[in-house]
């Protein structure tokens, strides 16, 4: 059985900005198109078996800069739903909340079509995602990529060592870089972090 591979989408303004971004659809900026092709290598360098991709503009185009013309979209691995706090910076926030964290705290509640997700629903989705995954890895011999977000990225890899999704701020996650999920003695380890090619 293969690795689970985790790509987190090139930078956009957004990101760039430290803005929280989940439904406002930004695109790559240049850089963020650069740190994607940039991955190419380290994505050729495997048989990849099966991906998944963000349905967002910025997961997709990621996705297809490192070759994958053919993932399948999902929209499990879409980013946490920041709900009212889409497109604040954590600093903005502190300041009406002193001491508030996502993964502990949430988010506050947005509009009807954007009401914002808790990190037990984040983890929720994950879960699905995983199931999804272990179902491809049991079918393939290659690895599968997950092409998606930040926030949501940390509470699958907590959700895939056990953890509860709270412990996903344990593992700060750069754009542009690639993971390795895989097992050692059939326990799921990290098996890579951040990781870039060589400049």
């Amino acid at each position: 059985m293969g690795d689970l591979f985790l790509v987190r989408h090139g930078e956009t303004e957004w990101s760039r900005s430290g803005r929280h971004t989940s439904s406002t659809d930004v695109p790559l900026t240049a850089k963020g198109r650069e740190e994607a092709r940039c991955l190419v290598p380290l994505i050729r360098s495997h048989r990849v078996g099966a991906a998944f991709v963000s349905p967002m503009q910025r997961a997709r185009e990621t996705a297809e800069l490192i070759g994958l013309t053919d993932g399948r979209i999902d929209v499990d691995l879409r980013e946490w739903n920041y709900g009212g706090y889409e497109g604040i910076t954590t600093v903005e926030i502190q300041r009406t909340r002193p001491g508030w964290f996502l993964f502990t705290d949430g988010v506050a509640p947005g509009p009807p079509d954007h009401p914002g997700e808790s990190p037990e629903q984040v983890g929720q989705r994950a879960d699905r995602a995983l199931a999804k995954v272990d179902a491809a890895l049991a079918n393939t011999e290659g690895v599968v990529v997950l092409v998606a977000h930040g926030h949501f990225l940390r509470v699958l890899t907590a959700r895939w060592l056990g953890l509860p999704p709270s412990k996903g701020a344990l593992f700060q996650l750069a754009t542009g870089t690639l993971c390795r999920l895989g097992t050692e003695h059939g326990r799921p380890v990290i098996a890579a972090w951040n990781v870039r090619p060589p400049s």
